[in-house]
């Protein structure tokens, strides 16, 4: 999910590609495009990856160009997948004539319990409807769906939707991936025709129109019409973002890049208290984001917050990686990422163990390196945080519904072509998964009703996208997603499997209760694989991003926290949230009490910004050149 903001006044600086200060030997690695051992040069072999090659595969590479401009067209996602999911459900339907007479009483049913709600409600208005929005669904909230004939148009779409959700479902020997497939599918093509999305059919439209005299409509002509120049110019869409350029208004904590190599800028922050905790903290956000969701505005910036608590911090800066990059593999993230921004923190504190904190694919990442660096008898790492990462993919929630061989191969065609995943491509994904919130409401607030939803700091950084090289997404796909190898002990680095049971390191895992990205019981399982000598879990409300931002002070925030011993038995999870206390207010101070608590008991004086005596020198402040790439 997560996903700023330079202006035409903000400078465009490219960064440059190697580091200004020489990068000493203890962390040089290979360039991305050398050829190396392990997982991933047999997987650039097997996806033949290389251009060179493709001149003896002359039909695949045809295969490959008409499967890529299909996809611009719809948008990723590969028609061959939606067409073997609905021949399944169909097949499997149509020779299920229980399944078909049980439908035929469900839609005569619901034809009665509508025409008998229509008769009650003309006779009394405040008869209660014959069906109930879900508890996420609020379309249908104002008051002017309650009257006459807008009462029995929402409630009729309602009794639809309900009839199509158990015509998709609970098939018989229907895959369940497919059943899950056209469940979805069915879902996204009802909402584009929800009665709240056509002024003519929505009472809130219609009474605005009235009173405005059409002014609403004028209006959102214009704003759409304003949204499709910037879309033809390759702009974002969002207004308001001058108010959140980084450097300027967000990403503020004053810091130093003190490494830098083609992969990643490592920022350290400067220190805000006159002594700190002996033990660095490390962040790896996820490559999909820009690092400084975990720095917004001063008030809600976790680095800040940690800072001034006396902790010394650096995090990774991803570069945005562009076409040259397609043959950046997860082994250059592994180890000119994660690997080498240990090294460099490991120089300028020397003998500090180092906590670690990975957020979402960081997380991921990060699980991957501690898991082999513990294989590898490397105990550096202090502690482990992880903010909404996954590590077993098999209840992935709906992003997982694409993800099978067939949709894997239509991904890697058009990321073959262009050199990676753009940030639009994937952005719509995320969109689809709340269309109600991130799509339909959009159209009607800012088109029907002639209105902008107020940009905030959250939704600028979100709005400042990234993008993913060709190998590494192919093999993150393959090997993470649709192979599930973290979890089964079957990944490889180095060309041994790595294991998370190998893990000693406490534990810390933030989930979120309405995560669409990950889902908090599939983030739950790190309960299952890991065999460290504490797990401590803790799901705070929110959503994906918005959870993890979750600062003290912020309104309607609450979490639950339970850690739990290697001597303990497993809980499930919806046991552990059926009986662990729900404390009110931001899980930061927990998080930061436990930090605290795994390091050592007295503090000590702040370390120098880099290491300039063994070649570590501050090249530019915070936030660096890399976050700046568009």
């Amino acid at each position: 999910m997560a996903s700023s903001n330079e202006t035409t006044s903000t400078p465009a600086t490219q960064p440059p590609t190697a580091n200004p200060s020489p990068a000493p030997a203890k962390i040089a690695h290979h360039h991305p495009g050398h050829s190396r051992s392990g997982q991933g040069s047999s997987a650039h072999r097997a996806y033949g990856i290389e251009r060179s090659l493709l001149g003896a595969h002359i039909p695949e590479t045809i295969d490959r160009m008409v499967n890529a401009n299909l996809a611009r067209g719809t948008g990723g996602i590969s028609p061959a997948v939606l067409a073997m999911a609905y021949s399944d459900w169909l097949m499997h339907l149509g020779m299920a004539p229980g399944k078909q007479a049980l439908l035929n009483e469900k839609a005569v049913r619901k034809m009665i319990r509508l025409a008998l709600y229509a008769f009650k409600s003309s006779q009394n208005p405040e008869t209660p409807p014959c069906i109930e929005p879900l508890r996420q669904d609020h379309r249908f909230d104002g008051e002017g769906w309650r009257q006459w004939p807008y009462n029995l148009i929402y409630q009729s779409f309602l009794l639809t939707q309900q009839w199509w959700y158990n015509a998709t479902t609970h098939t018989r020997g229907v895959n369940r991936q497919n059943e899950a497939i056209v469940s979805f599918v069915t879902r996204q093509i009802l909402d584009m025709f929800s009665p709240s999305n056509s002024p003519l059919t929505n009472p809130e439209i219609l009474r605005a129109t009235m009173e405005e005299g059409g002014q609403n409509l004028t209006r959102g002509w214009a704003n759409f019409m304003a949204d499709m120049e910037k879309l033809i110019a390759g702009k974002r869409l969002d207004e308001g973002e001058e108010q959140f350029v980084v450097g300027r208004h967000v990403a503020l904590t004053p810091g130093k890049v003190v490494f830098r190599n083609s992969l990643i800028e490592l920022i350290q922050y400067q220190p805000a208290t006159p002594q700190v905790y002996a033990e660095p903290i490390l962040i790896v956000p996820a490559w999909i984001m820009k690092y400084y969701i975990l720095d917004l505005s001063p008030h809600n910036s976790m680095i800040r917050y940690l800072v001034e608590k006396g902790h010394t911090v650096f995090t990774i800066s991803w570069k945005n990686p562009i076409a040259e990059d397609r043959d950046t593999g997860m082994d250059d993230y592994r180890e000119q990422g994660v690997m080498a921004a240990l090294d460099a923190v490991s120089m300028i504190l020397p003998g500090r163990k180092i906590h670690t904190v990975g957020y979402c694919l960081g997380g991921t990442l990060l699980t991957i390196v501690t898991a082999a660096m513990a294989r590898d008898g490397d105990h550096r790492v202090k502690t482990m945080t992880l903010f909404a990462a996954q590590t077993d993919f098999v209840e992935a929630g709906e992003l997982l519904l694409f993800i099978n061989e067939s949709q894997v191969a239509f991904l890697e065609d058009m990321m073959w072509d262009q050199g990676y995943l753009d940030a639009g491509q994937m952005v719509g994904a995320f969109q689809l998964l709340r269309s109600n919130d991130l799509i339909w409401s959009r159209l009607v607030y800012d088109y029907l009703l002639g209105q902008r939803q107020p940009i905030n700091d959250l939704m600028a950084w979100n709005a400042d996208q990234t993008r993913m090289p060709f190998r590494m997404h192919s093999e993150y796909l393959r090997h993470i997603f649709l192979g599930n190898e973290l979890a089964t002990g079957h990944y490889k680095v180095k060309d041994r499997p790595i294991a998370i049971s190998d893990i000693r390191a406490p534990i810390f895992t933030v989930a979120t209760e309405q995560d669409h990205v990950a889902p908090w019981r599939s983030v739950y399982k790190i309960n299952l694989l890991a065999d460290a000598d504490e797990v401590t879990f803790l799901l705070t409300s929110g959503g994906h991003n918005a959870g993890i931002v979750s600062e003290p002070g912020h309104g309607r925030r609450a979490y639950q926290v339970a850690g739990r011993t290697d001597q303990d038995r497993y809980i499930d999870p919806d046991t552990w949230q059926a009986t662990t206390p729900k404390q009110q207010g931001s899980w930061w101070p927990a998080w930061q009490a436990w930090l605290v608590k795994h390091s050592a008991e007295h503090q000590v004086s702040p370390p120098t910004l880099g290491a300039p005596d063994k070649g570590l020198h501050p090249v530019d402040d915070a936030p660096g050149l890399y976050v700046l790439q568009q």
